[in-house]
């Protein structure tokens, strides 16, 4: 009879599981390396998820947890758009230090390795943060808070993408290098500068004065 795990044990297989996703994407990924990086059978692993695929959806889930309490958090602060910006760019910016192989994974998530899941994964990662950052914007302009008057899905979708580089930047070698080449090499030692660089850029964006952040 194989083991139960307890919430720990769940915690230590999920993440072995994102560590070899991360590394190989879904087809390469092997459960056989997952189990024994958590210390469990092969046979725990099937007793919980019926196949590889269940697994791996199940990773993303626990990962998308961290981004989860990240707009709970931000969201007690919707009455100032730029401090929520300014915290959800950098909780996510520790998030790309503390689980740089989450990011890693959403990286070869979004380079096509997944494709007969990209609809249901899409929306599983995307689906909160779009309405979240719209609705930020939309009530921003209905209370003449920004000066930007465009439309607020747009912006959503622009600021998204724009925080999605920079989250690579900080985890995955390509987008570091690419970082390297654009900003120097200082920049991969400087998030905090980065962060900041990238939170005045948005304030120009909605046409909020500096003073203001």
């Amino acid at each position: 009879m194989h083991k139960k795990l307890d919430d720990t044990g769940m915690l230590t297989l999920l993440e072995a599981g994102i560590d070899e996703f991360s590394a190989k994407g879904l087809d390469r990924a092997n459960i056989n390396v997952i189990a024994k990086k958590a210390g469990l059978s092969v046979g725990v692993i099937y007793k919980y998820y019926e196949n590889k695929d269940r697994f791996f959806l199940a990773c993303v889930e626990h990962s998308l947890k961290l981004l989860e309490a990240t707009f709970e958090e931000v969201m007690k602060q919707e009455d100032d758009i730029m401090s929520c910006i300014r915290l959800l760019i950098h909780r996510l910016m520790e998030g790309a230090d503390e689980h740089a192989n989450y990011y890693v994974m959403y990286n070869e998530i979004t380079s096509g390795s997944c494709k007969k899941y990209a609809k249901e994964l899409a929306q599983k990662i995307e689906g909160n943060a779009a309405t979240i950052y719209e609705g930020l914007v939309a009530k921003a302009e209905n209370e003449g808070r920004v000066r930007y008057r465009g439309n607020p899905r747009m912006f959503a979708f622009y600021f998204d993408s724009l925080l999605m580089m920079l989250q690579f930047a900080f985890s995955c070698e390509y987008y570091k290098e690419r970082m390297r080449i654009f900003c120097g090499d200082e920049a991969v030692d400087n998030p905090e500068e980065m962060a900041e660089s990238f939170i005045e850029f948005i304030a120009a964006a909605l046409g909020i004065e500096q003073s203001g952040l």
